[in-house]
């Protein structure tokens, strides 16, 4: 019997957003096809959800070609991977994290949804959900590199929604806050007590918190265009005003 499920793909769906993302859009009856560079790790995800998972480099022209050989059928694209490195001034910038975090956010982006847009389109009901950030439309002092990547992802989304009207295809942007995921281990070079800091004294928002937030958008009626959702933690007001309680370090500092 052949399968009649709507499509999902997530791309950095080995953690964080992406696995809770898997998840949640199993528990709402989507067929999943799962990438990461960690294949082992997406596996443990996808597997007991009974997804399809591939290794899958978004940097990597290849590696996409590769990722979405001999997909048939998709209906949602959730453009997940991404990441931050550094917290370097702009004075002091490594231009080396600054070309890995547009390859990532930007370029990554671009690969994925130019290679099943056709597939989408076709579905007849599609719908493309970038991940982005509260730091696509505000900035603080460390973040130039990352926000300006966030920055031109969002302009990338917004775009694609003015080319795309009168096609089959939505266009969403999730934008999430301070959420305690591996993004600021990995910001700050594994350095787990820096990391710790970035929340302490305030409670941040959760992977799973962003993963309902995608997959309400996704089952919305295929009238109904989410544009922009933006998602904080009750203690988060803007990217650098933050409520922590007493045991809080002065200089935590923003996580996305």
């Amino acid at each position: 019997m052949t399968d009649r499920r709507r499509v999902a793909v997530v791309t950095g769906a080995s953690s964080g957003f992406g696995a809770a993302a898997a998840r949640a859009l199993a528990r709402e009856g989507f067929s999943l096809v799962l990438g990461a560079r960690r294949l082992e790790r997406v596996r443990a995800v996808g597997e007991p959800l009974g997804a399809l998972c591939r290794p899958l480099d978004i940097t990597d022209e290849a590696s996409v070609a590769a990722f979405c050989d001999g997909l048939e059928r998709v209906d949602l694209l959730v453009n997940n991977a991404g990441n931050a490195f550094g917290t370097e001034t702009i004075a002091g910038a490594d231009l080396a994290k600054w070309r890995a975090m547009f390859e990532l956010n930007v370029l990554g982006t671009l690969r994925m949804t130019r290679a099943l847009l056709p597939r989408l389109v076709a579905s007849g009901d599609g719908l493309i959900v970038n991940v982005g950030s509260i730091a696509g439309f505000e900035v603080y002092p460390g973040g130039a590199g990352y926000t300006a990547s966030k920055h031109a992802l969002d302009a990338l989304t917004r775009t694609l929604r003015l080319e795309l009207l009168g096609q089959p295809v939505r266009v969403t942007q999730v934008a999430p806050g301070l959420a305690e995921t591996e993004f600021a281990l990995v910001r700050h070079g594994g350095d787990a007590e820096r990391a710790r800091q970035v929340y302490q004294g305030m409670t941040p928002l959760a992977a799973e918190d962003v993963a309902e937030a995608i997959a309400w958008v996704a089952t919305r009626p295929s009238h109904v265009d989410v544009d922009l959702l933006v998602i904080r933690p009750r203690d988060q007001a803007t990217a650098m005003l933050v409520h922590r309680r007493p045991a809080a370090t002065a200089d935590a500092g923003p996580a996305r």
